[in-house]
């Protein structure tokens, strides 16, 4: 048998591995355009940075080492141009020498990945204009900034590429802003809890105008001329295009091949195509997301490489299937840490899924331990049934173990009040006894049951204010004058008990606190002493940072950074 692979770096390295494995007597060819084979894509920003030091260590497997290990045929620098499905066989070009041959094949499995997404704008063309997908980019970059040592960078996009070569930009000392048409920062994320990383990106001097819109590019002297719509242009040293991807498919097009989401390869959960015999993996095909049931585009590492094994196991013979991503990420942004897993508020409504959530800042370990810092958790549930949806966490250390908890949980089929009952590792400087995760299920069981009612940071600008409720806010009298909601009267919860007499009966009561947990207590209170009331999800400390953000948002340079 001979399988011919188009495209290496995850997917295609990944799949070329086990085909050997699997079977000893395959001749295994992968024809990559690019210099290298296997690289760790993620590591990228982190080269440029320095944080890196060695080129070397990005580069997973050479062609060298794969033949070595493997006896694959690792083809750098050349180019597939063209599929022929009918007489199994590709047109190949070698990049160096200008050749052009024909391969044939038995099977064939396409890995080409994605392109970054260049925009049709005036002037993307420039020299100082730079995307970030490959090692050749990264070399080109840094080489870049280590020869010409610009003071300042405009990155137009900010998913998580634009983020972290944000942070390594600006560890370097440049004076960064970022551009994008969004609201927002990191899609994954609801608004509310990219509000943190808009907080943390601010405090370290990255300047952030999102809402605008690039339209194009001029040289300028020395510097690129960044233009925005209805906005005065900006100025910079250099420029990255991080505006996101799109998959890499015009191969499979021109071949005939089905094409599904956002012209995405279309495949069925063994990863074959519509064409016999032909498979295809990563970021250029469309797979089932594991909450939705529907076909999506989930560019991440994981995946890639789960559906190469897959492939190579139904190329050899077997009958392995893809049963759908979550999208479970992880991202440093500078001391911070940002994880998701699952889908987000937004997405489950326009899926038409009736959900809610729940939101807690817990510590990140035992607070009687040194060193423990809080974390804001967002755990998303199907309302009828308590299906978990997905969950986004910003936080520092801890971070990452929680959301793997709750990916593995969300797979597993779990239900929200069904996280109480998980028996996790507790030690005083890595969780509490009740860890975090254990945590949002008592909270999700106290929903299921009735024990308490919720309500949420964007019920609050329409609650009434004229008196026919109640606005409780039970901090401290030190805390409530440090900042607080219009309209919500002061009762610590210490109190409570002793100035029910305050509180008008009958009257609906909304308490709030700094994360959640007193006002809880506040309402068990009050529930049994007669009195209908919710607790509000989160805290203050949650609405505070949304009315920040939204304030920052309404200025185009909150750092005080003028245009040049």
């Amino acid at each position: 048998m001979k399988v011919v692979i188009i495209g290496g770096v995850a997917g295609g390295a990944t799949a070329a591995a086990r085909i050997r494995r699997l079977d000893e007597t395959a001749e295994v060819v992968v024809f990559e355009r690019s210099g290298f084979v296997s690289y760790a894509n993620c590591g990228l920003p982190y080269y440029v940075g320095g944080v890196i030091t060695d080129p070397e260590e990005l580069t997973l497997q050479t062609p060298e080492s794969f033949w070595r290990r493997f006896r694959v045929k690792m083809r750098v620098r050349h180019e597939v141009t063209a599929i022929h499905p009918e007489r199994k066989a590709v047109t190949v070009r070698n990049l160096d020498s200008g050749e052009v041959f024909e391969e044939v094949y038995d099977k064939l499995l396409l890995s080409p990945g994605a392109k970054p997404t260049m925009p049709e704008l005036p002037g993307a063309k420039l020299d100082k204009l730079f995307t970030l997908r490959t090692v050749e980019d990264t070399l080109r970059i840094r080489t870049f900034v280590e020869r010409e040592g610009p003071k300042s960078a405009v990155l137009a996009g900010g998913g998580y590429i634009g983020l972290e070569l944000a942070e390594n930009l600006r560890e370097l000392g440049l004076a960064v802003t970022i551009v994008q048409r969004p609201k927002q920062l990191l899609n994954p994320l609801d608004a509310e809890m990219a509000a943190f990383i808009h907080a943390k990106l601010r405090k370290h001097g990255v300047r952030l105008m999102l809402g605008h819109s690039v339209e194009g590019f001029e040289q300028d002297g020395s510097a690129v001329k960044v233009l925005l719509k209805g906005e005065e242009p900006l100025k910079a040293d250099m420029v990255v295009l991080a505006i996101g991807v799109t998959p890499d498919t015009q191969l499979a097009k021109e071949a005939g091949l089905e094409l599904g989401v956002k012209g995405s390869i279309a495949v069925n959960d063994r990863m074959e195509t519509s064409a016999p015999d032909i498979y295809a993996v990563g970021d250029a095909v469309a797979a089932r997301h594991f909450i939705t049931g529907e076909k999506a585009l989930i560019s991440l590492a994981g995946p890639a490489n789960k559906q190469g094994r897959i492939a190579a196991d139904n190329i050899c013979g077997g009958d392995s299937v893809y049963r759908g991503s979550q999208g479970s990420s992880v991202i440093k942004v500078f001391d911070m840490t940002v994880a998701t897993t699952g889908i987000n508020e937004q997405t489950a409504k326009k899926a038409g899924i009736d959900c809610d959530k729940v939101y807690l800042s817990p510590a990140a370990h035992a607070a009687y331990y040194p060193g423990g810092r809080v974390m804001t958790m967002k755990v998303l549930y199907e309302k009828s049934t308590f299906r978990l949806l997905g969950a986004q966490i910003v936080g520092y250390e801890g971070v990452d173990k929680r959301i793997d908890v709750l990916a593995t949980a969300m797979h597993a089929g779990l239900t929200g009040p069904q996280l109480k009952e998980l028996d996790l590792a507790y030690a005083p400087p890595y969780s509490s006894a009740k860890d975090p995760v254990n945590m949002a299920g008592f909270m999700m069981e106290n929903l299921a049951n009735g024990t308490v009612k919720q309500f949420h940071w964007e019920d609050v600008a329409n609650l009434p204010r004229d008196g026919s409720v109640t606005l409780l806010d039970t901090r401290t009298v030190r805390e409530y004058a440090a900042g607080h909601i219009d309209g919500f009267l002061n009762i610590p919860v210490d109190e409570l008990r002793e100035r029910l007499p305050e509180l008008e009966a009958g009257r609906p009561v909304y308490v709030i606190c700094q994360s959640g947990l007193r006002s809880y207590i506040a309402c068990r209170i009050l529930a049994q002493n007669g009195f209908v009331c919710y607790n509000f999800s989160g805290g203050y400390r949650l609405y505070e940072t949304i009315d920040k953000d939204r304030c920052a948002a309404e200025q185009a340079f909150p750092c005080g950074m003028e245009k040049r």
